[in-house]
């Protein structure tokens, strides 16, 4: 760690031993304007995160722990960079019912930090009432334990609202028979394939379909190293931001 100074964001890291959480770790303690202050793991106490100074927490834990995480921090007046999966739109409420009583306060619930990821599910909802078709597959590593990811629903939720704006009905599908998963998962009307395969980290392809033509927007996360630049710019912004917000594009200018 770093020690703190007048020009530094103080910063903690839930989940700091896992996967993502230790690429986290290296980013902050790089990056020259943030004060990496108190790193957590399972059992850690989050109530004591305000007690460190931290002004952001990085929450990259599990979905059965993220929700209280992040109630936590925002009764301690703490920004929260939340990059777990898992939430509905019940969590999602009970955090944002939490937020009214701190104004001040921003929390980002993002499913993909990589900057390439958000920009291909925003081309996709732009593209999608200019499709007939419209199906995303994801592909991810075999340890992970959601499915479909994150991402995936957040791109195809994305796809759905552009398809419903633009008045389009249902995709066509004859399909009358079908071994149980066959068809994906339905969100919303977009289906959505989830592949866990070792070897891979993070991708996704959104594949959109006219009489005649294919249009495919494809994004890959070779390393977790392509989260941290979307990480750190939220850690920036989120003070910024009061309030609940879902997706890292809405930090962007797009």
């Amino acid at each position: 760690m770093t020690s703190p100074s007048s020009e530094q964001t103080p910063v903690a890291v839930l989940g700091a031993s896992g996967r993502m959480g230790r690429t986290v770790v290296a980013a902050v303690e790089a990056a020259p304007d943030l004060d990496l202050v108190a790193v957590l793991d399972h059992g850690d106490d989050v109530g004591r995160v305000g007690a460190t100074g931290a002004r952001v927490a990085v929450d990259f834990t599990v979905p059965s722990a993220t929700e209280a995480n992040v109630r936590s921090l925002v009764a301690q007046g703490v920004h929260a960079v939340v990059g777990t999966t898992g939430w509905t739109p019940e969590s999602l409420g009970r955090v944002e019912a939490d937020l009214a009583a701190r104004p001040g306060v921003g929390v980002l619930v993002a499913p993909n930090f990589a900057l390439g990821a958000v920009l291909a599910m925003t081309f996709a909802a732009k593209a999608a009432r200019w499709f007939e078709s419209v199906e995303v597959v994801e592909l991810h590593h075999p340890d992970k334990v959601d499915a479909p990811s994150g991402t995936a629903r957040h791109t195809a939720e994305a796809v759905a609202r552009a398809r419903r704006a633009a008045g389009l009905g249902a995709m066509p599908d004859a399909t009358t028979t079908a071994l149980d998963g066959a068809r994906g998962a339905d969100v919303d009307g977009v289906r959505v394939h989830a592949v866990r395969l070792r070897g891979l980290v993070a991708h996704e392809e959104i594949l959109l379909g006219n009489a005649g033509e294919q249009l495919t927007i494809r994004h890959d996360s070779f390393d977790r190293v392509s989260f941290m630049p979307g990480v750190l710019h939220a850690v920036r912004t989120v003070g910024d931001r009061p309030g609940l917000t879902v997706g890292l594009e809405h930090y962007l200018d797009l």
